[in-house]
């Protein structure tokens, strides 16, 4: 299993974001929404939907497995408890991207989060309450639950870098399905497989079209893999573990192809995010820089990979890396072919912490559209001075792929034209 070290880390650029300035106040950060005040009238109206004992309510459906105390960690399903008409995109970011900050923190702020003492190693051999937590997770479509509490769910705040924001949370003293769930084939199969390992198991899901959120949801909740090493992952940690199980398995795949022969540039900017995207003819590297604009001398942070891939966690920039690189790798994947890749995010001081998932989703919005097409480097580079707000000369300082991709020697150069 990958350790906690392995899999989640939060950088202190991120740690600066998390609404430590005024605590909702005055809104001394400057951002377009208070996410406390939010949070607070959504809780307002939350209140009367729910009793002391109990709530009833269409879960997405989702669990969420904490990662404090771990191995006894925090472990429950996210219910509504007001009649919502789409409950799915409570818990689908791959459907956020159009929307607004206010929407988001709603959708998130409608889920009461359901928490009970659950030791990690118990997922081979789950209690009732565990094996109903995980039959919510293999349902294909929302599913009707109901949870009784040890006492009133708490309006607390909770905002993380890497899992978006939810409601009001509450030990479980019980929890029942009101109806049977309707379980894909492809998520039977592999749940069922005990002798199949996680990774295989999860590249098998991905390539029979299982929502990747889904595919994470199965995997926190402990229902992948061999059955003996079968355990209950913290949601943050499997965010990042499913984005580079994927990314590498597409990345032994894309070693087979052509090199792209031009410059490419994608780009798309949402929710205070730009991402901007240089593909470049040469064999496999990936580099992502990540700056976020909170002060006039903002330096990105970085880290890259060549051909053979990473080694070890990308500790500066943490999920981030893992969750642009997967994009790109689909886009070759897809279009069979093989290139570098420069990716540069820009985090601007109106963002809201929300979690990983919206560098992911631009990135793969980005590569939905059509690249701006260039002949050299150096076109390329003019082109995307112009799509950034910090100056391009803080990027390519950093850059390590760029500095190879220039001083590289190549068989051609030994051949007369």
């Amino acid at each position: 299993m990958v350790t906690q070290s392995r899999l989640f880390k939060v950088t202190t650029k991120e740690k600066k974001s998390l609404c430590f300035i005024c605590r909702g106040h005055r809104k001394l950060c400057r951002k377009a929404i208070c996410p406390i005040l939010l949070k607070a009238k959504a809780l307002t109206n939350l209140e009367g939907s729910f009793s002391k004992e109990k709530i009833f309510g269409s879960s997405p459906p989702a669990v969420f497995v904490g990662s404090w105390n771990y191995p006894k960690i925090l472990a429950g399903p996210l219910v509504p408890p007001i009649l919502v008409d789409d409950a799915a995109i409570l818990d689908l970011p791959e459907r956020w991207i159009d929307k607004s900050f206010s929407e988001i923190l709603r959708y998130r702020f409608s889920l009461v989060r359901g928490k009970r003492i659950t030791d990690v190693n118990t997922a081979k051999n789950p209690n009732r309450i565990l094996s109903t937590f995980q039959e919510i997770v293999m349902a294909s479509k929302p599913i009707d639950t109901e949870m009784w509490f040890n006492k009133k769910p708490k309006l607390s705040i909770v905002f993380s870098s890497r899992e978006p924001p939810s409601g009001p949370s509450a030990s479980i003293k019980r929890a029942f399905l009101a109806e049977n769930p309707k379980v894909p084939k492809p998520i039977d199969y592999v749940v069922s497989d005990t002798d199949l390992k996680a990774g295989p198991g999860i590249v098998r899901l991905y390539n029979s079209k299982i929502n990747q959120r889904q595919i994470t949801r199965l995997f926190s909740i402990g229902l992948l893999g061999v059955k003996k090493q079968r355990k209950l992952v913290p949601t943050e940690w499997s965010i990042t573990a499913i984005d580079d199980i994927l990314g590498k398995a597409i990345h032994n795949k894309i070693l087979n192809y052509p090199w792209i022969n031009e410059f490419k540039i994608f780009g798309h900017k949402a929710l205070a995010n730009n991402i901007q995207i240089l593909l470049f003819p040469t064999s496999w590297m990936f580099e992502a820089q990540e700056a976020w604009l909170i002060s006039p001398n903002t330096v990105p942070d970085m880290n890259y990979e060549l051909i053979q891939g990473r080694k070890s966690y990308a500790s500066n920039l943490a999920g981030a890396y893992y969750a642009t690189r997967l994009p790109v790798l689909e886009y070759l994947q897809q279009t069979r072919r093989q290139a570098g890749a420069l990716v540069f995010m820009e985090v601007y001081p109106e963002w809201i912490p929300l979690g990983v998932w919206r560098f992911r989703e631009i990135c793969r919005e980005a590569l939905r559209r059509k690249p701006i097409i260039l002949n050299t480097l150096g076109e390329a580079l003019d082109e995307m001075e112009n799509r950034l707000r910090l100056p391009l000369i803080r990027w390519l300082e950093k850059s390590e792929i760029l500095r190879i991709f220039k001083t590289q020697t190549r068989l051609t150069q030994f051949f007369s034209v």
